[in-house]
């Protein structure tokens, strides 16, 4: 393994150990999720939670890797098919598949270093985002769209960085009222979005390189919120002009300390109880 990753040692001389004992979760599997889960396995990453309750359908092939139309046949579930890949290229690594909703088995994210939330979803990126803030792990979120103009149609997405103490989706209007209401009644349903994979290909790869520079900086820097949008017209990613106006904005959306924190913890618990 050591070898293999030899040409990436720019990173630092201890990279490879640090991928390896990251404790990454990545939650839905679709387009984004699936390059994301690639990326992760090719650069070394040594344990993946991976959650999603769905099977792999004629619908995915467009954009899903790692899935063939075998696995349609068979309705094999993404978090299997996303196991496979990663065994595949890193025999040795840890993988924990759970086809459900995240929901279900929320508490298996607590130990996580980082998770990825790549839902379609505003409700569910919103809760997922929540979760990670109580246990005040660092969450990356990736999100896509494909727009009927009038003159035809406008890809565009974005990677978000949310850091425990920084900007949340809400401060970037990423989540907002209306978007949750809008889907609440029915509206953009998740599911039915267009989706396409050099899009998606994009927005994962722009979430890995900062995932890699949070955890293995061959820069010294040290990285607080971002936000990263796509043009998939001029095919540029660039830092959103949001931050400007957001440079002294403390996120007034997770300031109650009753939030944070594992509300399961009890003194008895721990090691010196």
């Amino acid at each position: 393994m050591e070898k293999r990753l030899a040409r990436q040692s720019f990173l630092g001389p201890d990279s490879p150990r640090i991928l390896s004992m990251t404790r990454l979760a990545i939650v839905g599997l679709g387009g984004g999720g699936s390059h994301v889960t690639q990326q992760a396995a090719h650069i070394g990453v040594g344990d993946f939670l991976l959650l999603d309750p769905d099977h792999v359908e004629d619908t995915n092939l467009n954009r899903m890797v790692g899935a063939t139309l075998h696995d349609v046949r068979l309705g094999t579930a993404k978090v299997l098919v996303m196991e496979r890949m990663i065994k595949a290229i890193n025999p040795q690594a840890r993988v924990r598949a759970i086809p459900e909703m995240w929901q279900k088995r929320a508490e298996l994210l607590r130990d996580r270093d980082v998770i990825f939330g790549c839902l379609d979803s505003f409700s569910e990126r919103d809760q997922l985002e929540r979760m990670a803030r109580r246990y005040l792990i660092p969450y990356i979120d990736i999100g896509m769209d494909v727009c009927e103009v009038e003159d035809g149609f406008s890809i565009g997405g974005q990677t978000v960085l949310s850091m425990p103490e920084g900007l949340c989706l809400r401060c970037y209007g990423i989540v907002t009222d209306k978007r949750l209401a809008l889907e609440a009644e029915g509206y953009g349903a998740a599911g039915h979005r267009p989706q396409v994979v050099w899009a998606n290909g994009v927005l994962a790869s722009t979430a890995i390189g900062i995932f890699v520079q949070m955890l293995c900086p061959w820069r010294d820097r040290r990285l607080a919120g971002i936000l990263r949008e796509f043009d998939g017209e001029s095919h540029v990613v660039t830092t959103s002009n949001r931050l400007s106006y957001l440079a002294s904005t403390q996120c007034p959306h997770f300031s109650d300390l009753s939030a944070v924190g594992d509300p399961f913890w009890t003194p008895e618990y721990t090691c010196c109880g």
